[in-house]
């Protein structure tokens, strides 16, 4: 089994590998993550005001908790969202809030068999501790056809717009969710604002100055350089490059670094190899 795994595997980055642009660098691993029980991470975002950190999280079943690891992939801490439970947290972002506040976003929005009518956005401020608890905000948003799974997100810092992207249909779809639902307590609709050309997203961010764009499937990474005065969806509805990515056992996070320039990837644990922070540098 672990033999047919591995030729699938070969075979899939094989069929990537001759599309990838270089605008980035190879992988250079940061290290292995130190905590044994962070084997289903699914999301990572760069902090706006620590420049050292980044937050990290469990999926589905997982502890009610980001997580705080630095750059060098050491553990620093945690925050745990108080009364909420990891239903299957899929994604995290960091974005404007309330007060033009550095926010956290994490993404209740995992769905695998298309079950749960309602998913949700939950946001706190960035923490200045490392050890800490908090009362998150909750939003909660309907897709108008019906469920499904995702686990991408991302905000816009210059318009600060909460942007969405499906998981599971044959070409995926831009939602936006709207950041009223915080002040206003009611169950939002999703807006879809276009399509892409490929499917199985599986994360996505946005650079922290507005500038660039990253979304990530199971076996490739696409990037969009924004123009000046564009909206997001008018950004992604051009054709991207598609960057240098080495395909990892279960990779569903990435993230910009703080100032643009590079990113990072993680994987889940899957088939006994554990977790590696990567880090791709941009290169002209």
């Amino acid at each position: 089994m672990k033999h047919s795994f591995t030729l699938i595997f070969l075979f899939l980055i094989s069929l990537t590998a001759s599309a990838q642009d270089s605008l980035f660098s190879v992988p250079v691993k940061v290290r292995e993550v130190p905590n044994p029980n962070w084997i289903e991470i699914s999301g990572i975002t760069a902090s706006k005001d620590h420049p050292e950190r980044l937050y990290i999280h469990n999926d589905s079943g997982g502890e009610n908790a980001v997580f705080i690891m630095s750059t060098e992939g050491e553990e620093l801490g945690k925050v745990v969202l108080e009364g909420i439970k990891n239903r299957d947290w899929e994604d995290i972002a960091l974005g404007p809030g309330p007060k033009k506040k550095s926010y956290v976003y994490v993404a209740e929005i995992g769905d695998n068999i298309a079950q749960h009518e309602e998913i949700m956005i939950y946001r706190f401020p960035e923490p200045k501790k490392t050890e800490s608890s908090v009362k998150a905000e909750q939003a909660s948003f309907i897709n108008p056809n019906g469920p499904m799974d995702a686990e991408a997100i991302f905000v816009d810092p210059i318009s600060e717009r909460l942007y969405l992207i499906s998981k599971r249909d044959s070409v995926n779809t831009l939602f936006e969710m709207p950041m009223s639902a915080f002040k206003s307590g009611k169950t939002e609709e999703l807006s879809e604002l276009g399509k892409f050309d490929f499917t199985s997203t599986v994360a996505a961010d946005i650079s922290q100055d507005g500038k660039q764009i990253l979304v990530k499937t199971y076996f490739a990474i696409y990037h969009w350089d924004r123009k000046e005065g564009e909206s997001v969806e008018e950004t992604l509805a051009r054709k991207p490059k598609q960057l240098i990515y080495t395909p990892e056992p279960q990779g569903e996070a990435v993230a910009f670094q703080k100032d643009g320039m590079g990113y990072y990837t993680l994987s889940e644990e899957r088939f006994g190899i554990k977790p590696v922070l990567y880090h791709y540098k941009k290169q002209k």
